[in-house]
């Protein structure tokens, strides 16, 4: 009995040790891979050039208490943006049910893409409501565009994907 009660302390640390140095081999060139620099290709440095053409989202969220009106809003825009920092869109938004006054909303405004694929953009609506206004972030080399509304009162998101 006391070699066998001596060999299971001794292979748990030889195992230890084994497991150890294989986690190091292994944490080893991941942790190398993410120190790597990627190509400019790969991540690129965002500008309001990324933004270039047409994009269509689907609008959804909910309007809070405190603002005109109170409930769920879902809706789908086409949004032209120009490449030097201005948008013209149409959208088209249900709110608690009820759709727009006129079947397409026309808007305007600008926007700005900061070199991390940040941003914001700020959308005139011609139907007299305040600005619309947006913090964004451009993913997939320009392709997407993923929204949400600066706005207390406003829990609202978008996504919009280049139309091709």
């Amino acid at each position: 009995m006391k070699k066998q009660s001596l060999r299971i302390p001794m292979i748990a640390s030889v195992l230890t040790i084994f497991l150890g140095a294989l986690g190091v081999l292994v944490s080893g060139p991941r942790s190398r891979a993410q120190s790597t620099p990627v190509t400019e290709d790969e991540a690129g440095p965002c500008s309001n050039q990324t933004l270039r053409g047409d994009y269509g989202f689907a609008i959804e969220g909910q309007l809070l208490p405190g603002g005109f009106i109170v409930g769920p809003i879902r809706g789908v825009a086409m949004t032209h943006f120009d490449g030097e920092g201005n948008l013209s869109q149409l959208d088209h938004t249900v709110v608690n049910g009820t759709p727009p006054p006129i079947q397409w909303t026309p808007g305007s405004g600008t926007y700005t893409v900061n070199p991390d694929c940040t941003g914001t953009a700020e959308i005139n609506v011609q139907n007299g409501r305040p600005p619309v206004l947006l913090s964004l972030v451009v993913v997939r080399h320009g392709r997407e565009i993923r929204t949400v509304v600066d706005n207390p009162f406003r829990a609202v998101t978008s996504i919009g994907i280049k139309r091709d």
